[in-house]
């Protein structure tokens, strides 16, 4: 059985093992006293979202959360937007087909954007609200992934607005670092 929490916490364990030590993972995910183990889901993302904040610094955190993306339908999303790349010749053909905006995509002032108006996150599905963006980085490191290869260059992805955190849509922008069409 696909056990999600599980796998958050490994794939968080390990972003933070890899920027700080194995016994600081463990605590995050576990909780000081072992408590956390007990919690039911959307208690426990919120209280590993405070002891990773009151850990480490925000930057470290949200590289941390970056790190912490799953991978998962990688493959298919990227076949999307190669598709999307290859049938335009600009951002604003990219970003505003029909087939574009019925993936989340947009572009704005020559500005990419991708939008959810739900939030896909199946560990947050009973969180009510969550008290800072934190948990919610994770999607732009995906992002980031999936629009690095898609594009073939560096991409800066900014997390503009969160559902989970009181915003009415999920909203990045997508800044690429290259020519993408020649």
């Amino acid at each position: 059985m696909f056990d999600v929490r599980k796998i958050q916490e490994q794939v968080i364990f390990e972003a933070i093992r890899n920027r700080s030590d194995t016994e600081t993972g463990k605590e995050i995910i576990n909780g000081h006293d072992g408590l956390a183990k007990s919690e039911n889901n959307a208690d426990w993302v919120k209280s590993t979202m405070r002891r990773l904040e009151n850990k480490f610094d925000k930057e470290t955190t949200k590289q941390i959360r970056m790190s912490c993306q799953c991978g998962y339908g990688m493959d298919e999303k990227l076949a999307f937007l190669k598709e999307l790349i290859a049938d335009a010749s600009n951002m604003e053909e990219f970003a505003n087909s029909d087939k574009a905006k019925g993936g989340g995509l947009f572009c704005k002032d020559g500005v990419l954007y991708l939008q959810f108006l739900f939030c896909p996150c199946p560990m947050l599905a009973d969180v009510d609200k969550l008290e800072t963006k934190t948990w919610c980085q994770c999607t732009t490191g995906y992002s980031k992934v999936l629009f690095e290869k898609a594009f073939g260059c560096g991409v800066d992805v900014d997390l503009l607005k969160s559902i989970k955190a009181g915003d009415d849509i999920c909203l990045m922008k997508i800044v690429p670092h290259g020519l993408i069409w020649k």
